[in-house]
């Protein structure tokens, strides 16, 4: 290995200290990393000219701003959609029923992928199709998790209507879903875009915690009775959660 090869490693070395730890003196990193004082003090010099780390007025390193940058600009060009189906894929063949991902669209929401090929009876939802915020399991919870004022406000701006007989039209009512879906962490329908058919669906976060996303389990009413809504429930929570996670999201 030529030297500055060596140096390279040695310098990752000294970064990769950072992932354990958030701050550390001089003297730690030398510690820690083994390597000489003399060669620390050549490589910390540099990475702080290169922003990689920066030393505080307490004389602490810590991880510098190009790492944000970095971090800002890999998390803004994660794909959703690729990032989520093989979780999809998982969840389906669990339970058989149809998986939908679908991402707001100004003061509605539209599917951006299904997966539903074990399902026995197909349902209404495809890939483009859009309904509103307030009606449906999926669209109520990318709804029931936008901050406070931003639900208001699209509540104030909005005259619901139904599309079966399920659907929740008084805005009190759709509030109090709203309520409830923050308590239990997922949002339930029934025949409230389709007669006969339910969907329990949860939010996905992105790396600034911000809803960005629904997922849901959707079916033939019937199966989302009694014990199935704690099963399918805790099961769609843990999938979103383990996609909001891939998308940098942290609780």
């Amino acid at each position: 290995m030529n030297n500055k090869n060596k140096t390279v490693v040695r310098s990752m070395d000294i970064l990769n200290l950072f992932i354990e730890h958030t701050e550390l003196t001089f003297q730690e990193i030398i510690d820690l990393s083994g390597i000489p004082k003399s060669s620390v003090y050549r490589m910390l010099r540099s990475l702080e000219e290169m922003e990689f780390l920066e030393k505080g007025s307490d004389s602490k390193y810590r991880l510098g701003l190009l790492f944000l940058k970095f971090g800002q600009l890999v998390l803004g060009r994660i794909d959703l959609r690729k990032v989520a189906y093989p979780y999809m894929h998982e969840l389906h063949n669990d339970v058989k029923e149809a998986i939908n991902l679908i991402v707001k669209d100004g003061d509605e929401a539209i599917y951006i992928e299904k997966i539903d090929t074990k399902q026995k009876v197909r349902l209404y939802t495809s890939i483009g199709r859009k309904s509103p915020l307030y009606a449906g399991a999926c669209s109520r919870a990318i709804l029931s998790f936008l901050p406070d004022s931003e639900v208001e406000t699209y509540l104030e701006s909005i005259n619901p209507k139904s599309f079966a007989n399920g659907t929740i039209t008084e805005k009190d009512k759709i509030y109090e879903t709203i309520k409830q879906a923050r308590i239990d962490g997922y949002t339930i329908s029934h025949s409230e875009l389709e007669n006969h058919t339910a969907a329990i669906a949860a939010p996905i976060f992105n790396h600034n915690g911000e809803v960005i996303a629904g997922i849901s389990i959707a079916g033939i009413e019937a199966n989302y009775q009694d014990e199935n809504i704690e099963i399918y429930a805790k099961k769609v929570k843990k999938i979103a959660e383990d996609i909001s996670m891939q998308l940098g999201y942290s609780k």
